[in-house]
């Protein structure tokens, strides 16, 4: 992750964060496999256990990375990241991101780029993710299904939150309200 423009980030030492960027970047000459592992062995490495232990641990890695890119139609695994398309390379990072276990996930516009089968395989993910899923999205079923809690900046950097669903939220007059206060409070500052 990206360090702050301004302030302090502080978690506790236990807390695993995942961020999936909206543009990913891989090396052009890696493969597909190598970019995916390339992040994910330092967290292996991290763990205790015998070199048996952790040799094992790569294997489960690896495959693991493997079912998860056939899944989502990836399948020449040694293919060079500089010869993919715009959804190949967002595929490819999905899998990254979400190939090790994490508490909070950090998703920038995951639908782009993808077609509606790995958007549908992406959604349910995010339905049975257990942890903190913060994410942006243009992507209205994949809000309305996935959102539990709306949290919009307005113009002035005012925050609306709102626990409630994306549909619901659009079609309150409350939070209605609220974005209009905030536009002209604004507005009238400029």
């Amino acid at each position: 992750m990206e360090e702050p423009d301004e302030g302090s980030v502080t978690k506790a030492n236990h807390v695993v964060v995942r961020f999936l960027s909206q543009q990913p970047v891989f090396e052009p000459e890696d493969t597909i496999l190598e970019s995916v592992l390339k992040g994910n062995e330092k967290s292996l490495s991290v763990g205790r256990g015998s070199d048996e232990e952790k040799g094992h641990g790569e294997w489960e890695l690896e495959s693991q990375a493997k079912s998860m890119l056939t899944r989502l139609g990836v399948t020449d695994f040694g293919q060079k990241c500089g010869e993919l398309s715009g959804g190949q390379k967002k595929r490819l990072a999905l899998v990254a991101t979400l190939l090790m276990p994490a508490d909070i996930l950090i998703l920038d516009e995951p639908t782009n780029h993808l077609d509606m089968e790995s958007i549908t395989a992406l959604n349910n993910g995010m339905i049975k993710f257990p942890g903190v899923l913060l994410f942006t999205s243009r992507d209205h079923q994949i809000v309305q299904t996935t959102a539990n809690r709306i949290m919009e900046i307005v113009p002035g950097g005012k925050l609306i939150d709102k626990i409630t669903t994306y549909d619901e939220y659009l079609e309150s007059d409350e939070m209605a309200r609220k974005r209009q206060t905030y536009t002209v409070e604004t507005e009238e500052e400029d």
